[in-house]
């Protein structure tokens, strides 16, 4: 009987000892999963912080192309008031360049009426040197009339 303790006894050892690898091997993966997850976490926190920062710069242009698209909305106000300011001003150069016209036309047919009625008043004119001188105005108008037809459009 003594020998199978020691039979007993040595497989006992053996398996202490390959127990005691065991659970050496078993304590180095948990620490190996430790270390994997407090790596995973500390990945997790910095990707955490950056879809923070992602999302909040997101945010920022969001709001940028906002005001932007209002600023863009505002010029095309501004750009169709001076559209429609630049129609009016056209319109109106247009109608000054008609009268100018107009003015044009009237002022050569006025110099043309005050050189007539100039040439007809030449005839009533005396020559203060003759005193005496009292001529028929209707004689003088006839004679006029006969060496300047253009007293005739005067009738």
């Amino acid at each position: 009987q003594g020998r199978g303790f020691a039979v007993v006894a040595s497989e006992v050892r053996a398996l202490a000892g390959r127990s005691a690898e065991a659970a050496k091997e078993i304590k180095k993966l948990i620490e190996e999963s430790r270390a994997r997850v407090r790596d995973g976490h500390e990945k997790s926190e910095t990707a955490q912080s950056t879809m923070a920062e992602a999302v909040g710069g997101v945010q920022r242009v969001n709001t940028l192309v906002s005001e932007i698209s209002h600023s863009a909305n505002e010029q095309l106000a501004g750009v169709s008031q001076i559209n429609a300011a630049v129609a009016q001003m056209d319109t109106i150069t247009q109608q000054n360049a008609a009268l100018v016209e107009q003015i044009a036309a009237s002022s050569h047919a006025l110099e043309n009426t005050a050189r007539t009625v100039t040439e007809s008043v030449q005839v009533f004119k005396l020559d203060r040197h003759e005193a005496g001188a009292q001529p028929d105005a209707v004689a003088l108008r006839r004679a006029h009339k006969v060496a300047n037809p253009a007293v005739l459009r005067l009738q």
